[in-house]
């Protein structure tokens, strides 16, 4: 492996690029009106592309499947590399009946644009219930993950894709950097260990106490929120990118953070998502990766450190990434500043914990969240936005 220049190797070696070429593109394009249609929603549309641009490597296409079902039952591929997330294209028993394996299928997206192309390998069913209980272990239809999946088509087709067109992030154009750009980019700073931080949240102190103790340890920090599709009552992207922009300018080292977007979907499946999160910030070049309580969770689904845990059920070497796991963090009144309860003397009543969730409720009510929460110029961009949306 020391002939790679890279800090950390993609999953399963190879960095995957399905981006068609001009030439390919021209060809599919002259084919367009012969080609059969499937279109996409917005989540396959990201997942189209998080494949094309390598994210989800070794992922060339949409799972067949034997690599669907051990995903499900085990958490890995058919060959044994660690997958913990089905990424599969649904459609419906009439869109998919006419289709025929081995032949070409055009892909559009929701405005009926010709984005991508399948190659169809396979057409099959599947257990959706399964699918629920092992991948979001509930099959409670008020998970968002899992009301997704009932919703969704009863078959799945497989096989590889290309993405046609590759356009600028329409929000944040320069902030788009693919995985490939990205080991560029982590190489031309000379950066040897990266760590990787999920985000769909503004970052409270918290996160900046956990991010700002993982970056003691590591050359630098890739800070990657999510603006794929999320949860209806998210604070929106271009909010939670401005307090990015707001935080790092102010209170970080900035040849010490890379900020990027994830145009991944959120799937809220707790511990198998972080999983996933780490495997795709791998590709992305990171070499190490923070999860804090309950990654990627939702509602009471998942237990506070369960998304900690579940990289116990897997030997270091096979996922390559290393978890970086750290405790819920809070403001500790005695010593006058952020700490954990691995560092803090406080008892439970001199800990201001802060919660995504509590700084948005501040906010509704009209209320700046204090200093112990948020950082000044965050807040009131924060208040901004809030301000914006209820008058809306």
């Amino acid at each position: 492996m020391s002939h790679n220049p890279d800090a950390i190797a993609p999953h399963g070696g190879q960095l995957v690029n399905r981006i068609a070429t001009p030439e390919q593109r021209a060809e599919f394009l002259s084919k367009a009106d012969f080609l059969p249609q499937v279109q996409l929603d917005d989540r396959a549309v990201s997942d189209l592309e998080m494949i094309a641009i390598g994210a989800f490597s070794p992922l060339t296409g949409f799972m067949n499947q034997e690599d669907y079902d051990r995903t499900v039952t085990e958490m890995r591929l058919a060959n044994g590399l660690v997958w913990s997330i089905p990424i599969t294209l649904s459609v419906s028993e009439e869109v998919a009946s006419p289709l025929q394996e081995g032949g070409l299928i055009r892909l559009d997206n929701s405005k009926g644009e010709f984005i991508g192309v399948l190659q169809l390998t396979q057409k099959y069913h599947y257990d959706k219930t399964r699918e629920a209980i092992n991948v979001y272990r509930t099959d409670d239809v008020k998970h968002p993950g899992v009301q997704v999946l009932y919703n969704q088509g009863n078959v799945h087709l497989a096989g590889d894709i290309w993405l046609l067109q590759r356009e600028p992030h329409p929000q944040f154009p320069t902030y788009q950097i693919d995985p490939a750009a990205s080991r560029q980019l982590f190489r031309d700073k000379g950066w040897k260990t990266i760590v990787g931080f999920q985000t769909r949240n503004p970052i409270h102190r918290a996160h900046e106490y956990i991010q700002k103790c993982a970056l003691e340890i590591v050359d630098g920090l890739f800070l990657h929120p999510l603006v794929g599709a999320t949860k209806e009552d998210d604070i929106a992207a271009d909010v939670r990118m401005r307090c990015y922009e707001i935080l790092l300018e102010h209170y970080y080292p900035l040849d010490r953070v890379t900020l990027a977007i994830n145009p991944a979907a959120m799937r809220y499946a707790g511990p198998r998502e972080a999983i996933f999160h780490a495997l795709v910030r791998k590709n992305y070049g990171c070499t190490h990766f923070i999860v804090g309580r309950d990654h990627a969770g939702v509602g009471d689904y998942y237990g506070t450190y369960d998304a900690q845990y579940i990289f116990d059920e897997f030997a270091p070497s096979e996922l390559g990434i290393v978890p970086m796991k750290f405790e819920h963090a809070f403001y500790c009144t005695r010593t006058k500043q952020m700490a954990t309860s691995k560092t803090s003397p406080s008892k439970p009543e001199e800990r201001i914990h802060l919660s995504g969730t509590k700084v948005r409720e501040m906010l509704r009510r009209g209320e700046l969240p204090p200093p112990e929460f948020s950082r000044p110029e965050v807040a009131a961009e924060l208040a901004r936005a809030m301000r914006i949306e209820v008058s809306a």
